[in-house]
């Protein structure tokens, strides 16, 4: 283990200073990410300011008939709070879909939004990762890619975005709160806070050096039929290979994201407009420039077949 100093400030705009200055600062919460990585030495931050004493723990009603979910809330508790399960349903079973009920306990909305990729190249040390060492190389692009990107990936990175809850926030058009250390506050949309690789996959989100997320918003409901499905490897504790998050109106219109396939949550509202006609032309729509390989071509076919039985399910 490498040495790092630890401090646990009382404000989020304080927790913002503390990084301040400071390249190899981390923010640490439940950290069922960050200490994994820094076990493997991946991540080795020089410092960690703990943002456990922030009260960003809440889920309130906001003014616009939403909810605004703190950083720091559990995923079980929201998973498990009754408005979420009412009007939010598929955060709730996209949330429960992920992980075990242990690290549910411990992993927090923000931290569960900054979780980083689980593409073996990026674990594994010993292989190039330009995500994990720019500029090193990508070692998936001529090895095994099984698991990986089909779409939004680039010549430097085609790892995916691994997390369940990230595809239900974008389905719902949540927005990300943020901090930084001047006390600025931030308002991110869900579509504009994961980004793509390009020539910098080392980067996975839009938030600024030292920005703290204080918290997510989720507006209005939108009624219809919420819907999660996650095809996996195996049924617990792995992460998708394909999933699937629906709202369906009784009128078959709706929304879809989709998870497992792409860098980051994937959604193409113009797509959308297809759901009444069916799953292969929505698939076809959401996956036009889809560039698999070898090894990940089945999740074209996949895709399809999981939304297909998402649109089943929300007729029945």
């Amino acid at each position: 283990m490498k040495s790092f100093t630890y401090e646990r400030p009382s404000t989020p705009a304080q927790a913002a200073q503390a990084l301040s200055g400071k390249p190899n600062a981390k923010f640490i919460a439940g950290g069922t990410n960050l200490l994994d990585l820094m076990k493997l030495q991946i991540e080795t931050p020089t410092h960690l300011v703990d943002v456990n004493g922030l009260g960003l723990d809440k889920i309130e009603a906001t003014p616009e008939g939403g909810l605004r979910v703190g950083a720091l809330v559990r995923n079980t508790d929201l998973a498990a709070d009754a408005r979420v399960r009412k009007d939010y349903a598929v955060l709730s079973r996209a949330l429960l879909a992920g992980a075990s009920g242990q690290l549910r306990n411990k992993a927090t909305t923000a931290g569960n939004l900054l979780q980083r990729t689980r593409c073996p190249y990026f674990y594994d040390t010993a292989q190039p990762c330009n995500k994990r060492q720019p500029g090193s190389g990508c070692g998936a692009l001529a090895g095994v890619s099984r698991t990986l990107a089909i779409i939004g990936a680039s010549e430097a990175c085609i790892a995916t975005h691994p997390g369940d809850m990230a595809v239900a926030m974008r389905v719902l058009d949540a927005t990300v709160e943020t901090v930084d250390a001047r006390g600025n506050a931030r308002r991110i949309p869900m579509a504009e806070f994961h980004r793509l690789p390009g020539d910098r996959p080392e980067i996975d989100t839009t938030l600024k050096p030292g920005e703290l997320i204080t918290a997510v918003t989720l507006p209005k409901p939108l009624g219809g039929k919420h819907i999660y499905r996650k095809v996996r490897d195996r049924a617990s504790y792995a992460y998708a290979l394909v999933s699937v998050a629906a709202v369906i109106q009784p009128d078959g219109s709706g929304r879809v994201a989709l998870g497992g396939i792409a860098p980051k949550p994937w959604r193409v509202e113009a797509a959308e407009g297809v759901l009444p006609k069916g799953a292969r032309a929505t698939t076809e729509q959401l996956l036009a420039g889809a560039k698999p390989t070898h090894d990940n071509a089945y999740k074209i076919k996949l895709a399809e077949r999981t939304l297909g039985a998402a649109l089943i399910e929300a007729r029945a």
